[in-house]
């Protein structure tokens, strides 16, 4: 049905700028609110874009947004998270919630940040933004559930650390974050949801199947940061395996930790030469067993 004649068009919003608000919002609940919207605001074609606008934060605006807890503190300072107790449980899921608010900061980022990119990279980063709050969602109602809530526990700050050393080089970006740090939780997720099975509880169990939505987003964030590394890697003439090794290296990336979801891998689009590389490469630890509660720290 055609709308009145009267009836204004929603205005259009920047897709860039208003990726920059989102991250600048601190309470979860409206960063959440305002990625979906953004979104929504996208795939009813409400949104315009400007991959050459150059933007600027407010000099007040925090960037990122956050609440006031969780406390944040070095890594090796937050506590080992075992799902066999109900505070380990909720810690574990606390940590998880964590790393998924962070991931919506960091696919917002992408958006504001780095200007001159095709319109396809702007989007796939919203939509993978609007994964991420989805995500986030289903893991904190959970918590909530439990008698908790995103803040009770100390968290670490990794994952934006590594947005800060690649805030100037949008290749070093696509290569360090998701293909990295984002990588990291392909590996992690199926370890943890043995360990939960292994509880048994109904809370552990819905907390596998909130894992199984994440796993199988999170394939496809990992594969939209392979793609946009390769693509950035063509444009420069520049060797994708071996200018990952010196980005690493050059931005202190943590080395990886097997053992290795090599079905996950693939599918998020790193080849069968690099899946080979990986187990002997020197950004590997050897004889470790990554912790279950893990994912891209």
């Amino acid at each position: 049905m055609q709308a009145p004649a009267h009836l204004s068009p929603p205005p259009s919003v920047s897709l860039r700028a208003g990726a920059l608000r989102a991250l600048c919002t601190s309470e979860p609940d409206q960063k959440v609110a305002a990625t979906h919207t953004l979104f929504e605001s996208l795939q009813a074609g409400h949104t315009q874009l400007d991959p050459a606008e150059r933007l600027t934060p407010a000099p007040t605006a925090p960037l990122p947004g956050r609440p006031a807890r969780p406390v944040l503190i070095a890594p090796v300072d937050v506590s080992q998270r075992t799902p066999f107790t109900p505070e380990g449980f909720a810690m574990l899921l606390h940590a998880v919630a964590h790393i998924e608010f962070n991931a919506i900061d960091l696919a917002l980022d992408a958006i504001w940040r780095f200007p001159d990119m095709p319109a396809d990279y702007y989007t796939d980063w919203l939509g993978v933004a609007h994964e991420e709050a989805i995500h986030f969602g289903l893991l904190r109602a959970h918590l909530q559930s439990l008698g908790h809530d995103y803040g009770d526990f100390a968290a670490h700050n990794s994952l934006w650390e590594m947005c800060l050393r690649t805030q100037h080089d949008v290749t070093a970006r696509m290569a360090l974050v998701p293909r990295t740090m984002e990588a990291r939780g392909l590996d992690a997720t199926p370890p943890m949801q043995a360990h939960l099975r292994k509880v048994g509880t109904p809370a552990a169990l819905r907390a596998v199947e909130i894992l199984d939505v994440i796993l199988r987003d999170e394939i496809g964030h990992v594969a939209v940061g392979n793609r946009w590394y390769g693509w950035l890697c063509e444009q420069q003439g520049i060797e994708p395996l071996g200018h990952y090794r010196r980005l690493a290296r050059e931005h202190s990336a943590p080395r990886l930790k097997p053992p290795f979801n090599e079905p996950a891998r693939l599918a998020a689009g790193f080849s069968a030469q690099e899946m080979a590389e990986l187990q002997k490469s020197p950004l590997v630890e050897s004889g470790f067993t990554q912790p279950i509660s893990e994912r891209s720290d």
